[in-house]
């Protein structure tokens, strides 16, 4: 009788211990298991700090180039206008362009090198101006050419490998220029190795091929192109008027440079 009793309750009990009992092994962590967690945060650790080293090293400079060393003028306005309608506008960085790195020792080739042009006699300055070292946005430190197509073209007196040209048509006021195509070459009459590095001309208009480049503001900062190390003699620059007037303009031409070997 007593049996018959107590059975189900003993059984009960054991039920109850039993289950307990595999309760409070489960929240205990072994140490393979705990070895095996602190295993995998050590391992993700050490792919942060991978990625890490990897950007850094990748945003790091490479050996033997250093930023060319670029004196910029004084800023004639601030900020980009938003009343200029012209197409295929590339919208302003909002912050000073960042450094450009090229092999060390990399310089101003252009700095008091001869310059032609389709007009020999500008409506305002000379010729040599364009490289006379003055960017300044001041009256007598800019060429005025003529309206329609016009260009300047820069005898470096000696083949160089070119790795940046940076240049200022008029930044006093925010214009845009059009058709600036900019190229080098082997000979003055660019027939030989000519190489076009920036062409904004979408429709062929100045007959030097259709661009894909976007048309830009004027600022301090000028525009700067990467000629990834090209080598010529002879830089030109072609423009077709701006937005303001049918006249071309150039304030100063640089042509960062080594002399080729």
């Amino acid at each position: 009788m007593s049996n018959k009793t107590y059975d189900p309750i003993v059984r009960v009990c054991i039920v109850t211990l039993l289950l307990v009992g595999l309760f409070v092994s489960s929240c205990k962590k072994s140490p393979t298991e705990s070895s095996s967690e602190n295993s995998g945060q050590q391992q993700a650790t050490n792919i942060k700090t991978t990625v890490g080293e990897f950007q850094q090293k990748a945003d790091e400079p490479k050996s033997g180039m250093a930023p060319i060393d670029i004196k910029l003028p004084k800023p004639k306005f601030i900020g980009t206008p938003q009343n200029i309608q012209v197409p295929n506008l590339e919208k302003p960085l909002g912050k000073p362009r960042p450094p450009f790195y090229a092999p060390v020792g990399t310089e101003n080739v252009a700095l008091g090198k001869p310059v032609s042009s389709t007009d020999p006699e500008p409506i305002i300055g000379e010729l040599p101006l364009v490289t006379d070292g003055d960017k300044e946005a001041v009256e007598g430190s800019y060429v005025e050419l003529g309206p329609f197509l016009q260009n300047v073209t820069i005898d470096l007196q000696g083949e160089y490998n070119i790795y940046a040209i940076l240049f200022w048509h008029f930044h006093k006021q925010a214009r845009v220029y059009f058709d600036v195509v900019v190229q080098v070459a082997d000979d003055p009459n660019f027939t030989t190795n000519v190489t076009t590095l920036f062409n904004n001309d979408t429709d062929n208009s100045a007959s030097l091929g259709t661009g894909n480049d976007m048309h830009y503001v004027e600022t301090a900062e000028g525009k700067l192109i990467d000629a990834k190390g090209v080598k010529a003699r002879y830089v030109r620059l072609s423009s077709q008027g701006n937005n303001a007037n049918e006249l071309n303009h150039y304030t100063e031409v640089e042509v960062y440079g080594k002399p080729a070997k």
